[in-house]
């Protein structure tokens, strides 16, 4: 399980420089389409040479539900919440994920939300602030679109956890996809976009969200959260903005600040509070 949340780490946190990159060259609803789009492809290529079937009815509606969430109503409210407001503070109310997926765990799946989770959240949630150096939120109409594409993910998750845990994670993680993939290119088509700028910089971006963010990383994401139970899972990927924190400032020579070294740690402390095991305690008979 550990290797599979460092290498969603490694793979989701260095996207954030190859997102970066890609908004020179890519409108961001055909980026995520196109992306998606790929995804699904090399996904329902691993079905094939597996001999994965197509799944069977009873799960089609779950998977169209969390396709829809997933993969088009987060995207797209990210996006939209780029039109007015920062990258760090989309980034931040994207990753308040865990709380929503917390009191839904609480309510759908029984999970016990306990003061030890409540504190790591809290303190996760507040490292982020820090580590974006975020003073103001900004239009608040965007930041509500932003924190229902959040909810939107959580849901997704809950749904997963009651209705996908006997479907192979490969198996829905493709057609999840394949749903997404194609609503948001109605939404491409009902909204204009700005064309599309192509050189092999931009086709190296793209084949890097479609194969590891988006196949690799969507298929991980899935696993991680179909053995784990929700609400840890959902605080387990918050180490994801720190990484993409660190590679913008290695790879694109950003700034570290005392807020960036201070918002890491506060994250990764909210994390392990969390994430790590509790000691049993001993016991004083003899």
């Amino acid at each position: 399980m550990m290797r599979a949340l460092f290498l969603l780490y490694a793979i989701w946190g260095f996207n954030w420089v190859v997102m970066k990159t890609a908004n020179a060259y890519f409108p961001p609803v055909l980026f995520v389409a196109f992306r998606f789009l790929i995804g699904a492809a090399v996904m329902l290529s691993v079905c094939a040479w597996r001999r994965i079937p197509v799944p069977e009815r009873k799960y089609w509606k779950w998977i169209a539900a969390t396709g829809i969430l997933q993969i088009a109503v987060n995207n797209v409210c990210m996006q939209i919440g780029m039109y007015s407001l920062t990258a760090g503070v989309v980034s931040v109310l994207n990753y308040t994920m865990p709380v929503w997926m917390a009191i839904l765990a609480q309510l759908f799946l029984k999970e016990r939300l306990t003061l030890r989770k409540i504190a790591g959240i809290a303190i996760c949630i507040a490292g982020l602030f820090v580590l974006m150096d975020i003073h103001d939120l900004g239009n608040m109409t965007a930041v509500s679109i932003v924190l229902a594409g959040a909810a939107a993910w959580a849901a997704s998750g809950i749904i997963l956890k009651r209705h996908l845990q006997d479907s192979p994670p490969l198996q829905y993680s493709a057609w999840q996809m394949v749903v997404g993939s194609l609503l948001l290119f109605i939404v491409a088509l009902i909204v204009p976009q700005p064309s599309i700028h192509w050189t092999t910089t931009a086709a190296a971006c793209l084949l890097y969200n479609g194969i590891l963010a988006a196949a690799v990383g969507f298929f991980l994401w899935n696993y991680i959260l179909a053995h784990m139970e929700a609400g840890k899972a959902g605080v387990a990927i918050l180490v994801v903005p720190v990484v993409g924190v660190v590679s913008g400032i290695l790879v694109l020579g950003e700034a570290f600040t005392w807020h960036t070294a201070l918002g890491i740690l506060l994250v990764l402390g909210g994390v392990l509070l969390i994430v790590k095991p509790r000691r049993p305690r001993l016991s004083l008979t003899h």
